[in-house]
């Protein structure tokens, strides 16, 4: 379980990144939307976990590579925007979140079950223990 001082830094740096992806490096992702789901640190606030949604990319691990190629350059625009309120800049590992792409498939995989409605025979049983 995250610390306070976690969870407010990780707020700080999920909002900031946003502003970072949006304005300062949107010119990489060649018409790509990057959200930040989920940004996870360290309890020594030295490493930061941030899981990345893409949006309307062709080709998601060609982007996420993209990313971690400039990960230097990220870094240095997000110490730019958070340099007065934090001692240290994170390191920065970037992760594809698919959270979304799971749920799409385990609500596929639910609607596609074969559930058979109940018999008539345990619609009586139910009343007769109510």
């Amino acid at each position: 379980m995250e610390s306070k001082r976690q969870q407010k830094f990780s707020r700080v740096l999920q909002k900031e990144l946003a502003e970072v992806f949006q304005r300062d490096v949107s010119h990489l992702f060649n018409g790509a939307y990057v959200s930040i789901t989920q940004v996870r640190v360290s309890p020594d606030l030295g490493v930061a976990k941030i899981y990345l949604s893409l949006l309307l990319a062709n080709n998601q691990q060609e982007v996420l590579q993209v990313i971690r190629t400039n990960t230097k350059a990220i870094r240095h625009a997000l110490a730019q925007r958070i340099k007065n309120q934090v001692r240290v800049i994170p390191e920065l590992i970037f992760y594809l979140d698919d959270s979304a792409e799971y749920a799409a498939h385990m609500d596929k995989i639910i609607s596609g079950l074969d559930i058979p409605p109940p018999s008539e025979e345990d619609d009586t049983e139910d009343e007769s223990t109510r």
